[in-house]
């Protein structure tokens, strides 16, 4: 929890979810046992509406998809309509919706969505409209800041401000901050109820328990996650999503899946292991099943001689 704003930040070196997401497929629970990655469902749009008491962005958190939720608000898409069924709309009001949390000018909006600048001055005057408590919220932090030269958590986490420090900063720093008090808060609750913890991840954690017991410590760490934010935020309830996996299955990153398949394709042909079609080099079944440990080694290989290292985070 080193960062201004609180949040973890270790060396991407030495921390598996600061490498590439490619390279997170080498997380696999030991022999009978499972992990899970619980995280915050939109903890950020979450905040912000409980910090600024904006009663349409509550609702709209409340819905379950708080994108979607401007988006009919806004008059983008129809009362009726679903995240499927509008995908491109949503997605560019979440764009929206996020960037305007954080001060993004116009330009940049339309930069990031592709769109005209004069679409782009649309969609954020259409969140002004629907969100004006928020945006007063916005004003009063930025005012006090420069009146005081601060700004403080709810258990006085810090940051000093100066005429120099951006305003997107100070825009950012109260979502960011009590995002980070939360999960430490989370942390220490999940700890002090026999979860063990692994890691905490920006807005999640990881966690590992015995197969017959991970069903009980997910919803008693969601629990613990869900009044974290109750305590921080003085009673509203964020909600969390989990993913378990169990041995011998991995950790899958979706944006990483690609890039896995064809790393273990690679292996798989420079240094066969038995049953290995030497053609494609074709293994596995997919990436979450049992890959052989020869795939996950440094290997150096001399004519006559294999002498093979065990990879320090396998």
């Amino acid at each position: 929890f080193r960062s201004k704003t609180g949040r973890n930040q270790p060396s991407s070196s030495a921390f598996v979810f600061g490498a590439a997401k490619w390279f997170r497929h080498i997380i696999q629970p030991q022999p009978g046992y499972a992990c899970a990655y619980i995280d915050y469902s939109s903890q950020e749009y979450g905040i912000a509406a409980s910090l600024s008491g904006d009663k349409a962005m509550l609702i709209g958190y409340d819905s379950g998809d708080p994108y979607l939720a401007f988006a009919k608000l806004a008059r983008i898409v129809p009362a009726d309509a679903t995240a499927s069924s509008h995908r491109v709309e949503r997605d560019r009001c979440k764009t929206c919706v996020l960037g305007t949390m954080y001060g993004m000018s116009e330009a940049s909006m339309a930069a990031r969505l592709g769109i005209g600048l004069s679409d782009a001055r649309g969609l954020i005057r259409a969140h002004r409209a629907a969100y004006p408590r928020f945006w007063a919220w916005t004003e009063e932090v930025f005012n006090f800041a420069a009146l005081y030269g601060y700004l403080r958590t709810t258990f006085g986490w810090r940051i000093q401000t100066t005429g120099r420090t951006k305003r997107r900063t100070l825009l950012n720093w109260p979502m960011q901050a009590t995002g980070a008090e939360i999960l430490r808060m989370a942390c220490c609750l999940a700890t002090e109820r026999d979860v063990s913890v692994c890691a905490p991840i920006h807005d999640a954690l990881l966690i590992e328990a015995p197969v017959d017991d991970i069903d009980l410590k997910v919803d008693t760490c969601r629990a613990a996650m869900v009044e974290a934010g109750e305590i921080v935020l003085g009673g509203f309830k964020l909600r969390c999503d989990d993913t378990v996996f169990r041995h011998p299955d991995r950790y899958a990153e979706p944006k990483g899946r690609d890039m896995w398949n064809m790393i273990l394709t690679i292996a798989a042909k420079a240094h066969p292991a038995p049953g290995t079609d030497l053609a494609t080099g074709n293994l596995l079944r997919n990436v979450t099943g049992d890959m052989p440990s020869d795939l996950l080694r440094n290997v150096t290989c001399q004519p006559q001689t294999c002498n093979e290292t065990v990879h320090p985070l396998i």
